[in-house]
């Protein structure tokens, strides 16, 4: 995968098909720290003990469609590619966590990529998924909230074109703000 919002997709679609209602997706870059921290929670159906441990082998996957899992094999390769780390926590019925940190400076980070197309993708795929977005860049804040914004829509949907090219401009804008900072 080229960038970590295509890290997000895939793995967000992965809570998805494990029946996950609401997804949190987290960027927060610390850069006195000098660390990037990508983290994704959802409320989907979790897994056991034995499945955490197996998450990470591209050879083990629960789709019927194909034999191979690559995407937290590979979030996990890109993270170590960065002096990172991926670490996944989940409980049957309780939902997961993936967790993938990078140091900022490396040069092999991969870049964060369009994070506001990788949103409108789930939002416009799956409208009754509820994601939550939060990117942090030292004491500043871009969130989105679609449960906040469908209750503000008076049934309008999300997935209208008007309400899209608002939340893209959200997004944009305040990842902007990240730059001004700089």
């Amino acid at each position: 995968m080229e960038d970590l919002s295509l890290h997000i997709l895939d793995i967000a679609e992965n809570s998805i098909e494990a029946q996950a209602t609401t997804i949190e997706i987290r960027l927060e870059e610390n850069r006195r720290q000098d660390l990037l921290t990508l983290e994704i929670i959802d409320n989907g159906r979790g897994m056991d003990k034995k499945m955490v441990k197996q998450a990470a082998d591209p050879f083990v996957t629960t789709k019927k469609t194909r034999r191979v899992g690559l995407g937290l094999p590979l979030l996990a390769e890109a993270a170590r590619a960065a002096n990172g780390r991926l670490d996944l926590e989940s409980k049957p019925g309780k939902g997961t966590r993936v967790r993938a940190t990078f140091q900022l400076s490396h040069i092999d980070l991969k870049p964060i990529g369009d994070i506001a197309q990788t949103l409108i993708t789930l939002i416009v795929g799956y409208p009754a998924v509820d994601i939550v977005y939060v990117h942090k860049v030292n004491d500043s804040e871009c969130r989105l909230d679609t449960k906040e914004i469908k209750s503000q829509l008076d049934g309008v949907p999300l997935q209208s074109p008007e309400v899209l090219k608002i939340i893209r401009t959200h997004i944009k804008e305040g990842l902007d703000q990240f730059k001004e900072a700089k």
